[in-house]
């Protein structure tokens, strides 16, 4: 007889031998609920504080003892994560207030990578994403006969035009990714069984949970909206194919078909602002000026840029970072040790001690990225306060865009001559020049940051092997991005592991919805202050009644649905990458001229 139904006839029997003996053995209670969540949020904040700091430790401090402490401290408080969230789904039955079924979800939800019940598969997989980070962090590779790093290969993507460099360096870095493989099925493995242990398919389906809707739900909703912004990524492909294919000829870049990746000027072809040279518009006016070249000629260094984006945000209303930010942050790489240089904010004690961590150059791009890495250190402080399974963004994609949001405006012309880097904002016919730029990283991104994760749900469900992995990888590049590599691949090739948050197994959809959000968010600031021009032209500099809303959106956290937290900013309850298309209205008018009779398409 089934063990299940066995059981319940043996219930069903006692009830009616002893009614009052069935009531002492029932179900757990509400208050029970409340009271296991309150032990779960205390015990849970507190090894956060010390896995924080050994993580920080470990990141900027690469050796082999930081890396032990580190993998101990992580593989603990998944050790503890997993005990909850199982523990947690006791109760999915029970009638709880809506505050304690919201944590009792988020405890499910707690873990990126949940291990499975057993003893030492935490430790193991902590291990093993210590491994893989650890790799990825410290790989150098030789390149004209002397070791470099993944900085300086980034370099060499970013500034030369020569394709055999291109090839070489591109060819570099992605081996650092063979030796991974192994560890990365593994990884797989033993995450895939946690998460089953805690009633997902797989952690595909987990991280796709993180959206108040269901896996399937969440997968039909980025296909909606990459459907949205699908034809302005092939209409901009058109165009700096052919741009390429000017500057490199037949026989490095044809004239039809995918782009060759490593020409790009970006190691992962995720944004294609550095070869603005390449693809410059013809026919209109020339941009006036160069941040980079601005930067450089107005004494910027990197704490001067960190304080620029300090000031943009104390500009909305928001207090100054505090002055251990300046002290205790990594702003640029150390001379004598090996980091993770990967740019990342971070919140050490969940109240005041907010960090950058950033190998930082006066670059343009750089100083986008700490006016980005800011915007998750504003948004942690403005969280700071809601119990500790709140502190966190009301979905993945918010905490990205918050900075991007941001980004848009300190990238204007507005917003440098407000700052004083540029002394007259130039006139609407050096818009084309403009948005061409912003499109070649915010539009180019879209297709990767929706890719990335689609191959990663494939390899977590299964579909793709790891004998498959590189075949897989490439097939979803071709089909969203329309690239291909630079040349045939090794048959040991693990091209995604040469992608830091595959190796970190950090999720991606975040950064695609971001991209979405960003502009969304955007747009609706730029209504508040009442903004009557182009939209690419607006900045919110010194708009503090519209940071005072923006911060109530904040502080909500994780503690509502996100489409309250939408709402309670832009008046809308839906994503909606209408906005992206508002905002770049006039280039993709200007593409679609530019790309007349022209075989768009791969």
């Amino acid at each position: 007889m089934n063990l299940k139904l066995l059981a319940a006839c043996a219930a069903g029997a006692l009830a009616l031998a002893a009614p009052g003996l069935a009531a002492a053995h029932a179900g757990p209670t509400a208050a029970e609920a409340k009271a296991f969540v309150e032990k779960a949020e205390a015990d849970l904040a507190a090894i956060d504080g010390y896995t924080t700091r050994t993580a920080w430790v470990r990141a900027t401090y690469i050796i082999p003892e930081t890396l032990w402490l580190d993998a101990k401290a992580q593989g603990e408080q998944t050790e503890l994560a997993t005990k909850y969230a199982m523990e947690a789904a006791h109760y999915d039955g029970v009638a709880v207030d809506p505050v304690t079924r919201r944590k009792l979800m988020l405890l499910k939800q707690f873990l990126t990578l949940p291990a499975p019940d057993r003893p030492g598969a935490a430790a193991e997989l902590s291990e093993l994403s210590g491994k893989l980070n650890a790799t990825y962090s410290t790989y150098k590779f030789d390149f004209k006969g002397k070791p470099i790093t993944l900085n300086d290969a980034e370099d060499v993507l970013r500034t030369s035009r020569d394709p055999a460099d291109l090839k070489a360096a591109w060819e570099g870095w992605h081996t650092v990714s063979p030796q991974m493989r192994g560890d990365y099925a593994r990884l797989v493995a033993l995450s895939n069984e946690g998460a089953k242990g805690l009633g997902y398919a797989d952690v595909g389906a987990l991280w796709r949970s993180n959206y108040d809707m269901s896996p399937a739900e969440f997968e039909a909703e980025v296909d909606r909206l990459w459907k949205q912004v699908e034809p302005f990524y092939k209409n901009l492909h058109c165009y700096v194919r052919g741009k390429l294919n000017e500057k490199y000829g037949d026989a490095v870049q044809p004239k039809t078909g995918p782009i060759r990746a490593d020409l790009l000027g970006n190691m992962w072809a995720q944004e294609w602002g550095n070869i603005y040279d390449v693809v410059e518009p013809t026919g209109v006016k020339p941009r006036s000026y160069d941040l980079q070249q601005l930067l450089v000629a107005k004494g910027y260094d990197p704490i001067r840029m960190t304080r620029t984006a300090d000031g943009f945000y104390q500009s909305l209303g928001f207090a100054p970072m505090p002055d251990t930010y300046y002290t205790q942050s990594m702003i640029t790489r150390p001379r004598d040790r090996e980091v993770v240089c990967h740019a990342s904010a971070w919140d050490i004690d969940g109240k005041d001690d907010l960090r950058v961590k950033m190998c930082m150059k006066v670059t343009a791009e750089d100083f986008q990225v700490i006016h980005h890495e800011m915007g998750h250190n504003i948004y942690q402080r403005a969280y700071k306060d809601q119990p500790y399974l709140f502190r966190g963004s009301a979905n993945g994609g918010f905490h990205e865009a918050i900075g991007d949001f941001a980004g848009l405006s300190a990238e204007t012309p507005t917003y440098l001559n407000q700052i004083g880097l540029l002394d007259k904002v130039p006139g609407e016919d050096e818009d084309i020049p403009f948005l061409l730029d912003m499109a070649l990283d915010k539009i180019a991104f879209l297709p990767f940051g929706l890719m990335v994760d689609k191959f990663r749900w494939d390899v977590f469900n299964g579909q793709t092997t790891p004998e498959a992995y590189n075949k897989d990888w490439w097939a979803l590049r071709l089909k969203y991005q329309g690239l291909m590599p630079p040349g045939p691949r090794p048959a040991d090739a693990f091209d995604a592991g040469a992608k830091y948050h595959v190796a970190a197994s950090v999720s991606y959809e975040r950064y695609f919805m971001a991209r979405i959000y960003q502009f969304q968010f955007h747009r609706a600031a730029c209504r508040q202050i009442g903004w009557k021009g182009p939209l690419h032209r607006c900045s919110v500099y010194g708009q503090k009644a519209m940071g005072e809303k923006f911060n109530a959106m904040m502080a909500m956290g994780q503690s509502r649905p996100w489409p309250e937290a939408l709402e309670a900013f832009t008046g809308e309850r839906r994503t909606d990458a209408s906005a992206v298309a508002d905002y770049f209205r006039p280039l993709d008018a200007w593409l679609t001229r530019q790309n007349k009779g022209q075989q768009c398409g791969w």
